[in-house]
């Protein structure tokens, strides 16, 4: 799928069960600020979706506010609601993940890491998230 898909499953890989990511997040995490909406994009083309190991668990990314997305690629919202449940994830009374206990950290799930240096686990040093977040 390209260069891109593959940093964004990299590190969808990463997150670990029973916890999501953020579209924006997974986009920082990749060094592409900004471009979220791609990450969303890279996942409808998932080509191993599920909760195996070595699948690419595009169940686990939301939105920030906890919303899952109605067009989820491989089931609809209700799946998608349905597979975050079985990990433990829990929501509130509106449907959205509780974002503040189920929010993956960006942190290796088994603190190994990234061996080769390909997918960044963080944004670059000189980041600024007062602007990304639109908090300046």
């Amino acid at each position: 799928m390209g260069d891109y898909a593959d940093r964004v499953f990299a590190v969808v890989r990463q997150v670990p069960r029973g916890k999501v990511a953020t579209y924006g997040q997974i986009a920082r995490l990749i060094g592409a600020p900004r471009s979220a909406r791609y990450v969303g994009y890279a996942l409808r083309g998932n080509p191993s979706p599920g909760q195996d190991a070595g699948d690419i668990p595009c169940h686990r990314v939301v939105f920030k506010d906890g919303r899952m997305a109605s067009g989820f690629a491989f089931g609809g919202e209700e799946v998608q609601r349905s597979m975050l449940q079985e990990e433990g994830v829990a929501f509130d009374d509106e449907g959205r993940v509780l974002m503040d206990r189920f929010q993956w950290s960006g942190a290796p799930a088994t603190g190994e890491g990234d061996t080769d240096g390909s997918v960044p686990l963080g944004p670059p040093p000189d980041f600024d998230w007062k602007a990304e977040l639109g908090e300046d």
